[in-house]
C-alpha cells in the first residue's frame, strides 16, 4: 500500500531541498526560505520543517536562522552549543546566541 503524501510533507520536502543549498559558512532565514517557494507569510511552517529536520543528516539545518540572525531553533540540537559550534566551525562567529556580522553571512534563495 502506497502512503500518500500531506501538503505539510511537500512543503517540508521544498523547505529542504533550498536548505541543502546553502552554502558552507552562510545562513538565511526562516522567511527568505518561505518567501523562496512563494508563501511570504509562512516562516513559521519553514521553522516546523526545520524542526521535523532531526534525522535528515543531508540538510544543514544549523544554516537556519531567525530573520535577526538568532540562533531560535539551537534548542533542537542535541547538546547545548551545537547549532553554535556547526556555524563556527564554518567560519560563522556567534555571541550570546547571534551572529555577528549577519549580513556578511546571508544568503538569498533565489528560485
Amino acid at each position: 500500500m502506497t502512503k500518500l503524501k500531506s501538503n505539510n510533507d511537500n512543503f517540508f520536502e521544498r523547505v529542504y531541498e533550498i536548505v541543502c543549498q546553502i552554502p558552507e559558512g552562510k545562513v538565511t532565514s526562516y522567511g527568505a526560505i518561505a518567501k523562496a517557494l512563494g508563501a511570504a507569510r509562512s516562516a513559521r511552517m519553514v521553522g516546523w520543517a526545520m524542526n521535523a529536520s532531526h534525522n535528515l543528516e543531508d540538510v544543514p539545518a544549523h544554516r537556519v536562522v531567525n530573520r535577526i540572525g538568532m540562533l531560535s531553533g539551537k534548542h533542537h540540537f542535541d547538546g547545548t552549543n551545537l547549532m553554535q559550534q556547526l556555524l563556527e566551525n564554518e567560519g560563522i562567529k556567534v555571541i550570546d546566541n547571534q551572529i555577528i556580522d549577519f549580513d556578511k553571512h546571508f544568503w538569498e534563495p533565489n528560485f
